[in-house]
């Protein structure tokens, strides 16, 4: 019984040695000159000032929608490509509606001013 969950474990082991290792060889070898601007904190473009559960101005959240929306669209959009020739019309018809609307979307992002940074 044990020899089948052998293979995991061994799989599990270098998975955790590949995500350490470079930590602790980095650890170990790289140098360490610690100055004031290294070791300050730096959060979302701006010095931290306030305390950390200040407001965030909601161009934060609306670049995260964006992110969302096109990563969304990309997941979609290679397994379609990958089998667009079985499906024939109907996918490809499908795809152009489901694009229509994204892009719908981000030009109402557009038109609000949603990357627009000042």
């Amino acid at each position: 019984m044990l020899e089948n969950y052998l293979p995991i474990l061994v799989f599990i082991g270098i998975g955790i040695a590949f995500g350490i290792g470079p930590i602790v060889m980095g650890a170990m070898l790289g140098p360490s000159r610690p100055n004031k601007a290294k070791l300050s904190p730096y959060e979302c473009g701006f010095e931290a000032f306030e305390d950390a559960r200040m407001h965030f101005d909601v161009r934060y959240y609306l670049v995260a929608i964006l992110f969302i929306i096109f990563d969304l669209e990309i997941a979609f959009l290679f397994p379609w490509a990958i089998v667009m020739n079985e499906m024939g019309w109907f996918g490809f018809t499908a795809m152009m509606i489901f694009l229509g609307i994204l892009v719908i979307g981000f030009i109402y992002e557009w038109k609000k001013g949603a990357l627009q940074w000042e």
